[in-house]
């Protein structure tokens, strides 16, 4: 993640701004929407210049007219097979796994294949209207909308494919989790060093004496008090969920005022009416600026939102572990890729929020969460749950044993109480199955 966006200070500045790609504002609704119109806009000049080819054998320009429509509006249903398996794969993720998973709804297939599917339609009937009255037509109109079709047909088996491993329970979790690596590996850098200084958005460490940490279980990049001529931003919208903050163009903002921008709040928190989104010092950038560098939606986004891969996949056990559904093997199976996340948390350094401008002055700090709050994200709520299964319980005992043998000595302590609460409530609940963690 980048320290600054104004460009390089420093030799390695170009491999830290690739790192920070993940805080850049992403574009994946603008190019959706550009990806639909250029196949539009495709099929339509392809279609205009395709009738005007002479070369090779001609064919009858009534029979190509009428293959020409006949495929257009047959390809169009395709369509409307995509939005009925979109529809389909995301209602049976939402009342299986959680309703917070939209893998499938998000897939870049999705987007694509419907885009195509448009171009080939607008190919076909624009083609078959600009032929017209002609006798013949070269047969490289009938081909070229052969070979459309086919592709069409190639990323529909793609889609069902693709449709068909999103309701699988290993697929869900292995793309769960390898959202979550993607992510981990961009933010978190550089490894748990204890005693140094925090790290700044692009893994050097920070100027200044550490992170605080919240009440919440969240570190910033600098301490909360920024002056006492700071300007309060609140949110002054309808309710909706930070995704996305764009921290290059904040820090050039904080830079060209000489100011610090501390946020209050991170992305993945729901924000209402006059929520605090962040404290400026005096004569920095103004609300509707800052405002304008957020990115809300209606949901939780993976992009900027760390916490995001726990809370599904502690969702899906606690699911699985409800009454209503009764299935341990199913939490164990979470519980497995929730010990993957968290080893891979336990060696890095995580206070990565703040991020200064080329000349290493701290201009903005975004709250991130620490070891303690991912710890009670993954396991709090699951390990109270898995107290009604000694499978899932015995699964928990393992993770907790694991997770303390690989963390570092001074986030264990998170893990000991946790361990020691699973074994005494396994000793007491389970006495006949129930086995010390040595014996085990």
């Amino acid at each position: 993640m980048p320290g600054s966006a104004d460009g390089p200070a420093h030799p390695g500045a170009r491999e830290r701004r690739r790192r920070g790609a993940t805080y850049r504002r992403p574009t994946n609704a603008l190019r959706r929407d550009l990806a639909q119109l250029f196949c539009a806009v495709v099929g339509l000049l392809l279609g205009l210049v395709a009738p005007l080819v002479t070369l090779g054998p001609q064919v009858a320009a009534g029979r190509v007219v009428s293959v020409l429509f006949t495929i257009g509006f047959g390809v169009i249903s395709l369509v409307s097979i995509i939005y009925s398996m979109l529809f389909l794969v995301v209602q049976f993720s939402s009342t299986t796994f959680t309703p917070r998973l939209g893998l499938f709804r998000d897939e870049p297939i999705v987007w694509r294949a419907f885009a195509f599917t448009v171009g080939v339609f607008v190919f076909c009937v624009t083609s078959g209207l600009a032929i017209g009255a002609h006798e013949n037509v070269s047969a490289f109109v009938p081909c070229i909308a052969m070979i459309l079709t086919l592709i069409a047909l190639g990323l529909m088996r793609s889609l069902q494919m693709r449709a068909f491993n999103s309701i699988q329970l290993g697929h869900s979790l292995t793309a769960i989790a390898t959202r979550a690596h993607r992510v981990y590996d961009n933010l978190y850098a550089r490894p748990y060093a204890p005693g140094a200084p925090p790290a700044h958005g692009d893994g050097t460490p920070a100027h200044g004496k550490g992170a605080p940490t919240h009440g919440d279980g969240t570190s910033a990049g600098q301490p909360s008090h920024i002056g006492a001529g700071r300007t309060v931003v609140r949110w002054e919208g309808p309710p909706a969920v930070l995704q996305r903050i764009d921290v290059p163009t904040l820090v050039g903002l904080a830079r060209e005022h000489d100011a610090v921008i501390a946020f209050r709040v991170a992305p993945g928190v729901t924000l209402s009416a006059g929520t605090t989104l962040a404290e400026v010092t005096a004569d920095g950038p103004t609300g509707t600026a800052l405002h304008a560098a957020l990115t809300t939606g209606v949901e939780r986004s993976f992009d900027q939102d760390p916490e995001l891969p726990f809370r599904l996949l502690a969702d899906i056990a606690l699911r699985a572990l409800s009454p209503a559904v009764n299935d341990p093997a199913t939490a164990v199976e979470a519980l497995d890729r929730l010990e993957d996340l968290l080893t891979r948390l336990a060696g890095r350094d995580l206070d990565i929020g703040g991020f200064d401008d080329p000349a290493g002055r701290l201009r903005v700090s975004v709250p991130v969460p620490d070891w303690d709050r991912y710890v009670r994200t993954a396991i709090d709520d699951v390990l109270f749950a898995a107290a009604g299964s000694p499978m899932a319980l015995r699964r928990m005992r393992d993770l907790l044993s694991t997770l303390a043998e690989r963390a570092p000595e001074r986030r264990r302590a998170v893990l000991y109480d946790r361990l020691q609460w699973v074994e005494r409530t396994g000793n007491e609940t389970y006495p006949l199955v129930w086995t010390p963690a040595e014996a085990a």
